[in-house]
């Protein structure tokens, strides 16, 4: 007979007693559960979007459509004309991505490897702004957006004011700042012996042994800025500014339940795509341990 194998907690000998084993299945159906739980409102949305107008308003309800017809996805597309808000998505989220690694990997850097006097008291008041609610800043960071300071200069319309944001992310810097303290500072001391700045230690050094975090953070990213709705709905306010969530919403009215759906979808399959095919690459970014030896 085969041999189950069982990693994690749970090692082949506590596996095999009865009460350990049926305990691993009873948490195992759970964890199917859970999945099913989760997973359910995008696969019905999904396939709901292909039901025929008459039939979502059928009582009682269908679960799954009694016709499938494809050729709804690319009349909607063609009709809203989506592509310009999949393409207004696609730069913010560049943009996000960038700005989110270049200045928090920055300033992890800068807490981890630099700590120049007085750099402990600035990464405690980096930390406690975690304690305080998203909604206390909200009013300031508006009135920042619509008046920038010393420059004076509206930025509604405009994705920087999402950019700015990501750039300042306390949690990302955290992110960062763990994953350097493992770097060996050893390496460190040969670049600078070496002859190499601080800023090219980072960038030859630093960020080459860091692929496995810059990943995580670039997958965490795209996906919150993709499905971020609040910012660009308050900033973006020109129609051919609009991001696919902000479209959605906008557009709700003037469109049946089946488009409504249909546009649901759309905003929903890329980042699941995305994360399916990238999401090894998170646990990686978070487990990995730095270089030993």
């Amino acid at each position: 007979m085969r041999k189950t194998e069982v990693t994690g907690i749970i090692g082949h000998l506590e596996y095999k007693t009865p009460g350990v084993r049926l305990l691993y299945g009873l948490l195992f159906l759970l964890m199917i559960l859970l999945a099913v739980v989760c997973l359910f409102p995008s696969i019905w949305v999904m396939v709901s979007s292909l039901k025929d107008i008459k039939e979502f308003y059928r009582m009682p309800p269908t679960l799954f459509p009694e016709t499938f017809d494809i050729q709804k996805l690319g009349e909607a597309w063609n009709e809203l004309r989506f592509m310009r808000y999949y393409v207004n998505t696609v730069y913010a989220t560049a943009g996000s991505v960038l700005f989110c690694l270049l200045f928090n990997g920055l300033a992890g850097y800068f807490f981890s490897k630099l700590k120049p006097r007085g750099s402990a008291f600035l990464f405690t008041l980096i930390v406690w702004t975690l304690l305080l609610p998203n909604t206390v800043g909200m009013v300031p960071l508006f009135s920042n957006i619509v008046d920038f300071p010393l420059l004076h200069i509206n930025l509604t319309n405009t994705f920087w004011p999402m950019w700015l944001m990501a750039a300042v992310n306390p949690v990302v810097i955290l992110i960062f700042k763990s994953f350097f303290d493992n770097i060996p500072q050893s390496l460190l001391e040969a670049a600078k012996i070496d002859g190499a700045t601080k800023i090219g230690i980072f960038s030859k050094v630093v960020i080459p042994l860091s692929v496995p975090v810059l990943v995580t953070i670039t997958i965490l990213t795209v996906n919150a800025v993709w499905m971020d709705f609040f910012w660009p709905f308050m900033v973006l306010k020109d129609q051919a500014k609009w991001t696919v969530i902000v479209a959605i919403y906008n557009m709700r009215s003037q469109m049946p339940i089946d488009l409504q759906f249909i546009t649901l979808t759309f905003a929903i399959v890329p980042p699941v795509v995305f994360f399916i095919l990238f999401q090894k690459s998170i646990m990686k970014g978070y487990t990995f341990s730095g270089i030993k030896g």
